[in-house]
């Protein structure tokens, strides 16, 4: 093939409609390649801070008084649900105005929430600041993406997006292990490292990025907002809830039923408003819905995925959150090598379909090898047997369902699509997470913990292999 051919992806996203161009200001401005690595922090703290919480929940929980799952669970997925949410709203609205005082403020506020979680006293306190961590992180995503698109010319914008797409998926991998090694002091570290951090990110944006100006979009509707926030988080709380009240108490079906309607609402409102918070018109491409369909039981999967290795290292085995992280950290390390020196000339040869199932097996066989080896007797041979087939499965299958639902859309689509993916993928792993921890519940003794992890890998690989029929049915090219 000849070696100037690029994957279709790149291709759209350097005919995109570049963004406005930057500015002169007189300050010193930031070269592409220093903008890039600029806002990947803010693409790294966005992704790092969905799991680098994981390994610190039993030491939390014992700071807490020991809190139950069901309540920690929620410092997990409260941080995924207003992310999902916040996500699309954040990033219609920072359209609306400069990409780069956008992208400082959301690197801000991360970092004023960051300082505010590490002081917290309570699981609800340390929830709440969770919340205001994931706002943060739902306006760096989409502001640093547009700063990219507006900094590099148009032969290039693909692959710094594909860069700036691996680094964000090798930093929610990497953080359980850098979870762990924090939590050897603390687990407030896990929230006061992002402090210097993010001071120092905001510090050389302020004097380096170039000014992007905004444009007139209309505004995003924050009923919709509430909708879908509401009706994600309704529908995580029933299922955390089921095993304690039982599927027929009072408060259980309510929150299904609440669930039921919020959604409900949030579709009709994107069906007939005439600025929808998500354009029904995304789904009507055929490779964008097989895209957003694969994501959601990947993402449910990879979620429900590092919470459990993480939870049974140390609460079965009773690892110490380091060497926990560090049985973890094969796979993790696995994710960049794949993605950036195999994905994309996979797909080049064989087309992104069987790249995809490709991922889809391999991250299925990591669970699988879970729930068919691991014991009771610890044994850190089988969590790495595990991990190496998940973290090439993470680096075949992410980058790829992005590629292709960026490859779907028309130019003037390629944020808004891309947001939505996300959108789909954070809400996903809420629900994953929810799901695990409903299936373990409270186990009384060391063998019913282990029937119960093994029947949550078990239906973990499952809804992995559920990403095979739209897969087959809608991402692989019609045959003429």
């Amino acid at each position: 093939m000849n070696q100037h051919v690029r994957p279709a992806a790149e291709a759209r996203i350097d005919a995109a409609a570049a963004p406005p161009a930057p500015t002169g200001t007189g300050r010193s401005t930031a070269s592409p390649n220093q903008v890039l690595a600029i806002v990947c922090v803010g693409i790294c703290f966005a992704n790092l801070d969905l799991f680098i919480v994981n390994v610190g929940l039993p030491n939390m929980a014992h700071d807490f008084k020991d809190a139950a799952l069901e309540d920690m669970s929620w410092i997990l997925n409260g941080y995924a649900i207003a992310y999902a949410a916040l996500l699309v709203f954040f990033g219609r609205l920072a359209e609306r105005h400069r990409r780069n005082s956008s992208f400082l403020l959301g690197v801000g506020l991360f970092t004023a929430a960051s300082a505010a979680c590490s002081a917290a006293n309570s699981v609800e306190a340390l929830i709440a600041f969770r919340v205001l961590q994931a706002a943060g992180a739902a306006l760096m995503t989409p502001t640093s993406l547009g700063l990219l698109l507006a900094v590099f010319p148009p032969d290039q914008r693909g692959g710094a997006v594909r860069t700036w797409t691996a680094i964000g998926g090798l930093a929610a991998a990497l953080g359980p292990v850098i979870g762990g090694v924090l939590v050897t002091v603390s687990w407030r570290w896990i929230f006061i490292v992002n402090v210097p951090i993010g001071l120092i990110a905001m510090l050389v944006g302020w004097r380096m990025l170039p000014e992007i100006p905004g444009h007139d979009a209309p505004r995003p509707s924050p009923w919709a907002a509430a909708l879908v926030t509401g009706g994600i988080g309704a529908l995580t709380f029933a299922i955390v809830k089921v095993n304690d009240w039982g599927w027929s108490s009072p408060g259980i079906v309510a929150s299904f039923v609440a669930a039921f309607v919020l959604l409900a609402l949030f579709a009709w409102h994107c069906l007939r408003s005439h600025n929808p918070f998500v354009s029904p018109a995304l789904f009507h491409n055929r490779q964008f819905t097989g895209a957003a369909l694969v994501m959601a039981p990947y993402s449910a999967a990879f979620g429900a995925m590092l919470l459990s290795i993480a939870l049974w290292e140390q609460t079965a085995w009773g690892w110490s959150a380091l060497k926990t992280g560090l049985a973890i950290a094969p796979g993790p390390l696995l994710v960049p090598i794949t993605s950036l020196l195999f994905a994309g000339r996979l797909i080049k040869r064989f087309g992104p379909a069987p790249v995809i199932t490709a991922g889809i097996v391999f991250f299925a066989a990591g669970l699988i090898c879970w729930a068919s080896a691991i014991r009771l007797e610890p044994n850190a041979v089988f969590v790495v047997l595990g991990m190496i087939p998940t973290g090439i499965g993470v680096g075949l299958t992410f980058p790829t369902l992005m590629g292709v639902s960026a490859a779907a859309l028309p130019p003037s689509s390629f944020a808004t699509g891309s947001g939505v993916i996300n959108m789909i993928r954070q809400a996903a792993l809420a629900v994953g997470v929810a799901i695990f921890v409903a299936i373990i519940g409270s186990p009384a003794s060391p063998a019913e913990r282990l029937a119960a992890f093994h029947r949550g890998w078990w239906v973990m690989a499952a809804i992995t292999a559920l990403g095979l029929i739209p897969t087959f049915a809608l991402i692989r090219p019609a045959r003429k």
